[in-house]
């Protein structure tokens, strides 16, 4: 396991958080979609301003490996609830980084008063979040530069001793 610390977004960010997005979707999601599919989701040319303008506006939180400097995942929580992005790089999978995340985001819930969370959750991490407590509230198909690609609406209402 690796030791990590979250901290909070900072400006200049914005290109190691989409190369986490990148080779999470392309290495960690393969198992459950297409190489089309990933390549739509995730393109290799993208707008980088538009990437940038996103992570600010989400201000995600960071998981960063100590003593590496590492940035291992990265995920957000919207005053809706919603969590809109949420991705652990594949050299971090299976380290506690996804868990460090969760209970991070949960915290903040918290702080922040928010009584539920929602997401949606590609197939490969659906067994995570319902590790967590999230359930499916729908089966979605959303397409992506005309591809289709599956994934669930997963939600998880908080209660006043819930702080993961």
């Amino acid at each position: 396991m690796t030791a990590i610390a979250i901290r909070n977004f900072r400006p200049g960010d914005e290109p190691a958080l989409r190369a986490v997005f990148h080779a999470s979707v392309h290495w960690l999601a393969c198992k459950n979609y297409t190489a089309e599919q990933l390549a739509a989701w995730a393109p290799l040319h993208h707008d980088a301003a538009q990437w940038a303008q996103r992570m600010q506006a989400n201000q995600p939180f960071i998981a960063q490996a100590q003593g590496r400097g590492a940035i291992a995942g990265f995920a957000d929580l919207q005053a809706s609830g919603t969590i809109d992005m949420f991705f652990v790089a594949p050299a971090f999978a299976g380290q506690g980084v996804a868990r460090a995340l969760m209970a991070h985001v949960h915290a903040q819930a918290a702080q922040r008063g928010i009584t539920a969370l929602q997401a949606h959750v590609s197939l490969t991490a659906e067994p995570f979040f319902a590790a967590q407590g999230f359930v499916v509230e729908q089966r979605q198909e959303v397409v992506r530069t005309g591809v289709v690609l599956r994934n669930a609406r997963m939600a998880k209402v908080l209660g006043s001793r819930d702080s993961s």
